[in-house]
């Protein structure tokens, strides 16, 4: 080299050096560095997608998403582009998020799916072509709720439940696609009241398994013999017992299920024989048996048996061969995985979530170990890497019960340091707050909010006692954890009195309502969105077929005295709390009187309501415009009393 190069390789180095030097010293442009934070309507537009059918040959896969402003089902075609199907004006029905009536037909060129309007619930069923899209109503009864098809083995007929003859009780019909005409082959409100759902038939299709669901707590099975309407039922117990998930094997003798009638209560596998009475639980080490099972599905061969466990609210699938015993591989997912939707490859397509991760499908093949995501949604411009997790925690209740609890945390949040805190009160009762993703949530974490998410008695996850520790005359019990929760918010420093709020819907709403009346001073803010203020009218009016139910774990009609003695209505006077509430116009469950007499009471005794009622919603306002209203007025309400002012800010009016 010669000198001439030499010094201007050290030139050039020099430079090289002085400038890493300057960009070290000098801080990097961001772009965005000034941009706004993101106003809760960016949260509530971040999309989801929920599998709801996967075709045998493993060429289609069909998701919900409301990536049309209300929930519509989707085609996945052959590049992954979703091509939408339903095009309802009030979208399809929904359960947690699910598409909750879509059936794919055995040769999967058909499924039937359910829409109501308006929210009111009261689902009718169409047959939808899975290539175009074109829809055929079948039934025509607005008043009636239709639910829970299955296909007959030749996919010329369906057999389904419906309310429609007295409006009470669920039976059972099968309707002859070809013409439309429908018959009931399975019911009676006399001998067997309450709610009667097709489960699936045997290999010949001759025999039709039937659930029959008394209470939350309390489901038998029966037989049915379809050629001569000859009917045996298969569970023998005395009590409260569970039987979910059941799957009838082609030996036509033995049924796969899910049952709580063991010693300790927890949802387990188990099978049963017909005509032999007695559940034998499967206990051969696949699965601990301290987690509660909250799923059970079957490859259409056979061949492969899955199971979604619960363990402490995080939802993991476990599969294994059949015949074999043989444990395959779990997919690598840790959140909320739920469904199971085999092909003839031994593949299957789940919904995965997290906290800080909105849902998605995924395909998962056990044999060769390959995962892949086939859905991407949106998470509207949010970067999701600034989201927070949960810490799972316990303390203890009144009685000295562990309660269970989710704990969310603010990004950067210091250890003592009180924050406005909001208390969520899950819906039910017999639900459980999970880790999954909440968007409303990870905009008032950003936001320096905490949440707590408790799993007080009465939730589902832990236990038949646990679950059933609020029925009846323990109603108020619960009302007793959520208060020891805050208790324990405020001695561990999280929060400070004035500072914490408290939010939930359904069930949930009476919790809140509950609460700023049996503990007036306990709060600074609270919404509630759908909930109970008044059992006894709230018994009277709820569709008929979910009094029943509803009765046996809030106490029946029959006692009023202490339905008045848990009812919110007549102890509005003590309200000192500044309350929110929201309602759906068109609610079948909890109809919108519920609020509206609140409302009422409230502002005679001159305290502080706020009120939003949609009239185009039912049961949970589940419409991008009308979520979008409701969540701005929710954080400014909750803005206004929970956070302090700076010592240099004046107080809001």
């Amino acid at each position: 080299m010669t000198i001439f190069a030499r010094v201007c390789l050290q030139v050039v180095l020099i430079g090289v050096l002085l400038t890493g030097i300057g960009a070290a010293q000098s801080p990097r442009w961001e772009p965005f560095a000034q941009a706004a934070a993101p106003d809760i309507a960016a949260y509530l537009q971040i999309g989801y997608a929920v599998p709801c059918g996967y075709d045998w040959q493993g060429t289609a896969v069909y998701i919900g998403s409301s990536l049309s402003g209300v929930p519509q089902v989707y085609r996945l075609d052959e590049t992954g582009w979703p091509y939408q199907l339903t095009t309802f004006e009030d979208g399809v029905d929904t359960y947690s998020g699910r598409v909750a009536y879509f059936n794919l037909s055995w040769g999967g060129d058909m499924a039937i799916v359910g829409a109501s309007t308006g929210g009111s619930e009261l689902s009718q069923l169409h047959l939808m072509d899975t290539r175009t899209g074109r829809i055929r109503q079948l039934t025509f009864k607005p008043e009636a709720r239709y639910q829970s098809t299955v296909w007959a083995k030749d996919d010329r007929s369906i057999i389904y439940n419906s309310s429609e003859e007295n409006g009470r009780d669920f039976h059972i019909y099968r309707m002859d696609l070809a013409d439309g005409e429908a018959w009931k082959i399975f019911g009676d409100s006399v001998n067997l009241p309450g709610s009667k759902y097709p489960v699936g038939f045997s290999q010949d299709g001759r025999q039709l398994l039937i659930d029959l669901t008394h209470s939350n707590t309390d489901i038998d099975l029966f037989l049915l013999d379809l050629e001569t309407g000859n009917y045996q039922k298969l569970t023998d117990d005395t009590g409260d017992i569970i039987y979910s998930h059941p799957t009838l094997m082609p030996d036509n003798r033995t049924v796969y299920v899910i049952c709580n009638g063991n010693e300790a209560g927890i949802r387990r596998l188990a099978k049963l024989k017909v005509g032999a009475p007695g559940v034998e639980f499967i206990d051969d080490g696949w699965l601990d048996p301290r987690w509660e099972l909250e799923g059970l599905y079957f490859s259409r061969d056979y061949k492969y048996m899955s199971v979604i466990v619960n363990e402490d609210g995080y939802r993991r699938l476990k599969i294994r061969e059949r015949e074999s015993g043989r444990e395959l591989l779990s997919p690598p997912l840790d959140g909320q995985v739920t469904g199971s939707y085999f092909d003839r490859y031994g593949r299957c397509v789940v919904s995965f979530e997290s906290a800080t991760r909105t849902s998605d499908a995924w395909r998962w093949n056990p044999l060769d170990e390959e995962l892949k995501q086939l859905t991407y949604s949106s998470y509207a411009g949010i970067d999701r890497e600034q989201f927070a997790e949960p810490q799972l925690v316990r303390y203890p209740s009144f009685d000295s019960l562990e309660i269970p609890a989710l704990l969310y945390l603010p990004r950067g949040y210091v250890q003592g340091q009180p924050i406005p805190f909001v208390v969520y009160a899950h819906g039910g009762p017999t639900q459980q707050s999970v880790p999954k993703f909440i968007g409303t949530f990870q905009y008032l974490l950003a936001n320096g909010y905490g949440i707590f998410a408790p799993n007080p008695r009465g939730s589902t996850g832990y236990g038949r006692e646990f679950m059933m520790a609020d029925d009846y005359k323990n109603r108020q019990a619960s009302l007793l954890d959520y208060k020891a929760g805050v208790d324990w918010l405020v001695d561990n420093s999280y929060t400070a009195p004035g500072m914490i709020g408290i939010r939930g819907g359904s069930y949930g709403g009476y919790v809140v309502l509950g609460m700023i009346t049996e503990y007036p001073d306990l709060f600074s803010a609270a919404m509630s969105v759908v909930g109970i203020a008044n059992f006894e009218t709230f018994l009277q009016n709820t569709q008929a077929y979910r009094r029943r139910n509803r009765e046996a774990e809030y106490g029946p009609l029959s006692d009023p005295e202490f339905l008045r003695e848990i009812s919110p209505i007549h102890k509005a006077h003590l309200i000192k709390t500044p309350l929110l509430v929201a309602h759906g116009a068109n609610d079948s469950r909890v109809p919108v009187g519920e609020t509206r007499q609140i409302i009422q009471a409230v502002r005679e005794d001159g305290g502080v309501v706020d009120s939003l009622i949609f009239a185009d919603e039912g049961h949970g306002i589940k419409k991008r415009h009308n979520q979008i209203t409701m969540y701005r007025r929710m954080v400014e309400f909750f803005d206004r009393h929970l956070k302090r002012p700076s010592p240099a800010e004046p107080e809001q009016p």
